[in-house]
């Protein structure tokens, strides 16, 4: 597949670049990052994303690029999807970039369905950001700091600070190649996780007032609501992160994160320790995502809709 990957860059010279709607840091670096290396190899590359960039993201080298509508489709050789673990990810435009002549998958989730014919997913990779290195490397793509300074950030999100289970000496190996070829890791890791909001800080500690604790599961739960949102000024992009404050507790080993996107519906993050399997939980409600940190969406009230998550992990779990 990666030949295969190699001849469609090769022989086009238009491409789209897409991530999915909820921006994370493996999505942006990997886009940033490929449309450097499509540009570096004469290349003109557009990178859409539906959703705006989360500020904590607004650091990465060529964010300014993105654009958050799409036109006509034609003059595209080619479109990369990439961190998406089905099309529909994408958003809105899923259903007119899903027919695109040329779609290439390139993903680490265990959940993608391949979707495309060209699907490079390799579901034992720390993130997109480290199949896109191995991609380069082979293509003998010279890695800029910009593009060294977009993969070691999307490697160092994916991979909780090199904490989570998907991070394997081939993960250090990389971020060793970027680190010599210009990335900074305190600055990355400052503008990542030393930039929190008042907004965000405020919406943290109306969050933890909701926190629940099932013992009997090693279960801890917490909530975020509009209201939470508006009476704090907050955007939904700041919840990010914590669920991984539920999980820092020693007593849980599962942490769960309900965010209310509209009325009765709700995103649920997942994050475990060991080997408890989340992926399996989010994947009865439709989502997907890692064996250890994963995500789906469910309607009801927020009492329904806990009852029924915690009812599938109790039985998974005891």
């Amino acid at each position: 597949m990666i030949k295969k990957i190699h001849d469609i860059i090769r022989s086009g010279s238009r491409f789209l670049i897409s991530s999915h709607v909820r921006l994370d840091g493996d999505a942006l670096g990997s886009e940033l990052a490929l449309y450097y290396a499509l540009r570096d190899m004469g290349k003109e590359a557009v990178i859409y994303n539906q959703d705006k960039t989360p500020r904590i993201y607004t650091f990465l080298p060529g964010i300014d690029t993105v654009v958050h509508s799409l036109d006509s489709l034609d003059g595209y050789d080619a479109v990369f999807l990439l961190d998406c673990s089905d099309l529909e990810r994408v958003g809105d435009e899923w259903s007119r970039i899903g027919v695109m002549g040329t779609v290439v998958n390139i993903d680490h989730h265990v959940s993608n369905d391949f979707f495309s014919a060209y699907s490079l997913v390799d579901v034992d990779a720390s993130s997109t950001g480290e199949i896109l290195y191995r991609l380069m490397h082979d293509m003998g793509v010279t890695i800029t700091k910009d593009i060294a300074v977009n993969l070691y950030t999307a490697i160092l999100t994916d991979t909780g600070s090199f904490r989570y289970s998907n991070t394997g000496s081939f993960t250090f190996t990389v971020a060793s190649k970027l680190v010599q070829a210009g990335a900074d890791p305190r600055w990355v890791a400052e503008n990542v996780y030393e930039a929190r909001s008042n907004e965000q800080m405020q919406l943290l500690r109306e969050a933890l007032g909701s926190l629940e604790l099932y013992e009997d599961i090693k279960t801890g739960v917490m909530v975020v609501s509009r209201t939470m949102m508006r009476n704090t000024g907050a955007m939904p992009e700041h919840s990010e992160g914590f669920v991984d404050v539920i999980r820092s507790m020693g007593s849980v080993t599962v942490a769960v994160l309900f965010q209310e996107i509209s009325e009765d519906y709700y995103k649920i993050s997942l994050r475990s320790k060991g080997d408890v399997n989340v992926e399996k939980i989010a994947a009865h409600f439709g989502g997907g995502g890692h064996v250890n940190a994963s995500a789906c969406r469910i309607a009801g009230d927020i009492g329904a809709v806990k009852k029924k998550l915690l009812d599938v992990l109790r039985a998974s779990l005891l």
